[in-house]
């Protein structure tokens, strides 16, 4: 495996545990705390998948994923909430918005790594 997966969580113990989960595989993983510094990552590096948390200071994860939808490289790249939140309503905010596949939190690892896997290789 290889590839660069962008984590955008508020929580750096989710994003460390996603570190953790995908880096023996191959993927090099980069944080963000927030949709705003996600965006200006995003821009700055190779990104193969990006996994958003929802709810967040600054930017939340709708926000963030209709702004990286705006881009001409985020049209393509997939977008995987990793969210609290079971709501079918967000969940159908999430879809409008531009995510591609809604997993809920506390997670599992070997989900995560299946789902990365068939969407960033």
């Amino acid at each position: 495996m290889s590839g660069t997966i962008l984590s955008v969580d508020d929580s750096k113990s989710i994003r460390d545990m996603i570190e953790f989960t995908l880096r023996p595989l191959g993927y090099r993983v980069i944080g963000a705390e927030d949709g705003s510094v996600g965006l200006g990552k995003f821009d700055s590096e190779p990104v193969n998948l990006v996994i958003t948390d929802l709810n967040m200071p600054v930017m939340n994860g709708i926000d963030f994923i209709r702004a990286l939808r705006k881009t001409p490289r985020g049209a393509g790249v997939p977008v995987i909430m990793l969210t609290t939140e079971t709501k079918p309503e967000l969940k159908e905010a999430g879809r409008a918005a531009g995510a591609t596949g809604w997993i809920n939190k506390p997670f599992d690892s070997s989900m995560l790594v299946a789902v990365v896997k068939k969407l960033a290789g």
